[in-house]
Formats: structure tokens, sequence, C-alpha cells
């Protein structure tokens, strides 16, 4: 009985670490989803008037609306005539070149609530996946001199010398390790788990702070100098 009894628990440990094996097998093997940054934008298509508009139309729907803003709000007490007959010749210019000024402005904040949604529209497909990213490092924090948080963009200047990008396309990255940098925008590939996560992170900047939202994040990353082709 004995017996009979250590083989069938030296079977049963036999598969059980046969088990372990193949399962260490296969999470060393598994590879991260390469992924761009197109691939976080979900899909989210919506009739966008303003979008058919030239630059110069854009400037005149913003001169009219910005003298419309100031006579509500004080009553048009800092409206100077030739600010109103700058307005007034916009309008006509636009109207004469077909262009629906009331129904724009009627839109307007439909259509800026669309936008908002397409910004902080995500991939629900790449939440919990592991994956793999170039972008550049827009450090947050640090320990000693080593990054050990930071903003992923998805260009040089991002934040700072222009708007910030979308929610979409901003990435939240904490480092695995802490790690040397040259310092801002630097190229890198980080490798870790997304999370469909929704953060705000303030930005210190020479001439102040601004708040940036990201709608995605990756904790314990791996972060490694960019390689074209490695």
């Amino acid at each position: 009985m004995n017996e009979f009894m250590n083989r069938t628990n030296g079977l049963l440990y036999g598969v059980l670490a046969g088990a372990t094996m193949v399962i260490v097998c296969l999470a060393e093997d598994a590879k991260p989803q390469q992924v761009g940054w197109d691939d976080l934008k979900e899909e989210f298509e919506f009739e966008d008037p303003f979008a058919e508009l030239s630059e110069e139309q854009l400037m005149d729907l913003g001169i009219i609306a910005r003298v419309q803003s100031l006579e509500k709000r004080d009553g048009g007490s800092r409206v100077t005539d030739g600010m109103r007959k700058e307005a007034g010749d916009a309008d006509a210019k636009l109207r004469k070149q077909g262009v629906d000024v009331d129904g724009l402005f009627a839109k307007r904040h439909e259509i800026t609530e669309l936008r908002k949604k397409k910004a902080n529209a995500t991939v629900k497909e790449l939440d919990n996946q592991l994956i793999s990213i170039p972008g550049f490092v827009l450090p947050l924090e640090y320990e000693g001199k080593k990054v050990t948080e930071f903003l992923l963009v998805p260009w040089v200047g991002a934040c700072i010398h222009t708007p910030p990008p979308p929610p979409n396309q901003i990435v939240h990255i904490t480092a695995k390790s802490p790690f040397s940098t040259k310092g801002m925008f630097e190229a890198v590939t980080v490798t870790g788990v997304m999370k469909l996560k929704e953060v705000t992170k303030s930005l210190y900047l020479v001439d102040g702070t601004s708040n940036i939202n990201t709608s995605y994040t990756i904790s314990g990353a791996e972060v490694r100098k960019y390689e074209k082709n490695p």
C-alpha cells in the first residue's frame, strides 16, 4: 500500500512539475505585440463641418465668435466699433462664400464634445496586453539623476513646444528600473502590459505647470534605447 502511494505521489509530482515547466516556458516565449501610435486610436467617425473650412474661414469664424462672446460677457462694453465692423465684414464674407455661419455656431458645442470623445477613444483590445511601443521620453519623476516615471509621446516637442497630443496619444509610464537619459525627448522603446486607465499628470515647465491627460498607462515597464532595426 505504501509503495502504491509513493508511486502515485511521485507520478503526481511529476505531472505538476511538467505543467509548471510548460507554464514557465510559455511565459518566457511570450512576445510583446509591436504597437504604433495609430494603433492606439479607436475608430470614431462623425461629420465635422468645421473640418471642411479653410484656415482663413476658420479665422473669420474666430473673429465673429470673439466679438459675440464679449457682447454676452459684459454687455459689449469692451467691444469697439472697429471690432464690430471687423466681425460684420467677416460674417458677410463667409455668407457670400456659402458658409452657414448660424448653423456652424449652433453645432459648435456638439462638435466640441464629439472631438473630445474621439480624442479619448481607446482601443479596448489593448487592455492587459503585453505590448512594445517606441516614443519619446518626457520625464516626470527622478531617482537621483535617473528617470522613474515619464510620459511617452509620439513626437519631439509634444506638450512643450506644441499643444499636447490627445489623451489616446500619450502613455503614462512607470519604469521597472530607474534609467539614465540625456534629457527630454530621448527616443526609447517601452515594453510592458498596457492598461486602459485615465491619468492626469502635472508637467513642470520653465514657465509654469501644465496638466496632461493620458488614456493609457504601463507600470513596471522595461525601457531601452530606441534602435531602428533591433
